[in-house]
């Protein structure tokens, strides 16, 4: 149970240091992903970003 808390707390971290450049590509601004303002700061939620990085990386990996 541990070792998944730490591996999504680590993905999470990484995906967070790398939202300002997935969303140069796009990701991030597609249908579902969420954007919230509050008080002057941006909150982003990327749903559907998540979903399309994970089936593509689970492709990846079962190719390999």
């Amino acid at each position: 149970m541990l070792k998944w808390l730490l591996t999504l707390i680590l993905a999470l971290i990484v995906l967070t240091l790398c939202t300002p450049w997935l969303r140069k590509y796009g990701l991030g601004r597609l249908p579902g992903d969420i954007t919230l303002r509050h008080k002057g700061r941006d909150y982003y939620l990327p749903l559907t970003t998540t979903i399309v990085l994970s089936l593509a990386l689970t492709l990846l990996a079962r190719l390999i």
